[in-house]
């Protein structure tokens, strides 16, 4: 797990998942560039990691546009000369609301950043990594990608999408010292997971919350940098014959089965 002289590039890189793993690659030592939108919040994680001893710059992009995504790593290339490890991670939950009541419009968005995002992330950043003949990708997909959650459909469509995307990228690379492999949380304590509470339930988002822990084996909600723990290790020479595949960090959760109804039925 020792990424000195290593160069990490991370989407969704502000909060949450990808705050919490940018912040593990700079303790262990790598050089890391944070995208995401939220340029502030960017700061503060840029902060967070000099005042540990890292070594961090930013930049803002929108995933979705291919002009922002060639920038990042243009970005990542010329501060850096180079790309080691890409967490393709950016992604949004959108609106919950079954099939039936779905509008385009929040499937469109959706799609438009938990899954083009992640193509567009790898299709500049795979050309990089291949005339270097080495590098890891860990894509975040989610056990949204293994099982349905009625009321979920434009997010589970597009974290299932996102691990069909991982297994296509990793067998075309392969070959080329390329590794491609995605993480699968399960609720996470991160805003997404409250924001999914405060939706189902504006009133009392507290109590969505201890209903979902309860589903959960190990009784409680991951910790973000539980995660990156895991996409550290997918990235590090540890997992030199890991490729094409997908860990799950939830808990125990999806082992027992039981998908949460995210929205009361008609």
């Amino acid at each position: 797990m020792d990424f000195d002289g290593k160069v990490a590039l991370i989407t969704g890189a502000a909060n949450g998942i990808g705050r919490a793993t940018a912040l593990a690659f700079a303790a262990h030592g790598a050089k890391v560039m944070l995208v995401d939108k939220d340029a502030a919040a960017s700061e503060r994680a840029l902060a967070a990691i000099r005042q540990q001893g890292g070594e961090a710059r930013a930049v803002a992009a929108d995933v979705t546009k291919s002009a922002d995504v060639a920038a990042y790593v243009k970005a990542a290339l010329d501060a850096y000369g180079r790309i080691d490890c890409f967490f393709n991670n950016a992604g949004i939950e959108g609106k919950l609301t079954e099939i039936a009541d779905c509008d385009e419009a929040n499937f469109d968005a959706v799609m438009a950043v938990n899954v083009k995002g992640v193509f567009l992330g790898l299709r500049h950043v795979l050309p990089v990594l291949l005339k270097q003949r080495s590098g890891a990708v860990v894509n975040t997909a989610s056990v949204a990608g293994l099982v349905g959650t009625p009321g979920m459909s434009a997010y589970v469509a597009s974290k299932h999408a996102v691990l069909g995307i991982t297994k296509c990228a990793a067998g075309e690379v392969a070959r080329s010292g390329v590794r491609v492999n995605a993480v699968c949380p399960g609720p996470i304590d991160t805003r997404m997971i409250h924001a999914i509470e405060s939706q189902i339930n504006a009133a009392d988002p507290g109590a969505v919350g201890q209903r979902y822990q309860s589903t959960i084996p190990i009784g409680r909600y991951g910790a973000a940098e539980e995660v990156a723990n895991v996409v550290l290790f997918l990235c590090s020479d540890l997992a030199g014959n890991i490729t094409g595949a997908q860990y799950v960090v939830d808990g125990g959760r999806t082992a027992v089965g039981g998908a949460v109804t995210s929205v009361p039925r008609r």
